[in-house]
C-alpha cells in the first residue's frame, strides 16, 4: 500500500497520510474566540475533557456535540465541526432549540443552510476564514454534487444563502 500524497490545507506543502488529519483543531485555535462567536448567537461552548465521549456527537469521536443550546467539544474537534454544529443551532428557531439532542435536523434546506453559514461564521474566527475552512471540509470529506465544497459555495448555494438571508442570519 502507498501513502496518500495530499497537499496542506494550511501551506499547500506536500505532505503524506491521511488529509483529514491536516484540519486544524479547537486545541490549535483555541476555546476563547468560537465560545464568543457562539455566545453571540445564544449559544454556549463547553469544552469537555480529553478522553471524555462529547455529549450531543451525531458522528461521535472527535465531532462536535449538541444538546439544547450547548455545544460540546474538545481540544481535538475539527473548528469545521464545531461551526457546523453551532450551525445547526443557528438556523434554527429558538424556540426548537431547546428540544435538540445530538441530531438537529432531517431537512435538506436546513443542512445546506448549516453548510453555508459554517463557512461564513469562520471569517469571524482569527486564523480561521472562509479558505482555511472549506480546504478543511474538503480535507475531512464533505461531499458536494459539484465535487468540492468551494465550487458548491460560490457556484450552488443559492438556496442556502436565500434560507439564512430569509432568517436575518450571516450571508
Amino acid at each position: 500500500m502507498h501513502p496518500q500524497i495530499h497537499a496542506s490545507p494550511s501551506t499547500g506543502q506536500l505532505i503524506e497520510g491521511d488529509p483529514a488529519n491536516t484540519v486544524l483543531r479547537l486545541g490549535q485555535l483555541g476555546f476563547d474566540a468560537p465560545a464568543a462567536l457562539l455566545a453571540s448567537f445564544g449559544l454556549t461552548l463547553e469544552r469537555v475533557a480529553d478522553g471524555t465521549p462529547i455529549p450531543g456527537s451525531f458522528w461521535g469521536d472527535e465531532e462536535a456535540g449538541i444538546i439544547g443550546t450547548t455545544v460540546y467539544a474538545r481540544d481535538d474537534t475539527p473548528v469545521h465541526s464545531l461551526l457546523h454544529e453551532a450551525g445547526h443551532l443557528i438556523v434554527l428557531s429558538p424556540e426548537r432549540r431547546p428540544d435538540v439532542h445530538t441530531d438537529a435536523t432531517d431537512s435538506i434546506e436546513e443542512e445546506d443552510a448549516t453548510c453555508y453559514l459554517q463557512i461564513v461564521l469562520a471569517d469571524r474566527l482569527p486564523g480561521v476564514g472562509r479558505e482555511r475552512l472549506m480546504a478543511d471540509m474538503d480535507a475531512w470529506g464533505y461531499s458536494f454534487r459539484l465535487g468540492s465544497t468551494r465550487a458548491w459555495f460560490e457556484h450552488d448555494a443559492g438556496n442556502a444563502r436565500d434560507f439564512l438571508a430569509e432568517r436575518g442570519l450571516p450571508c
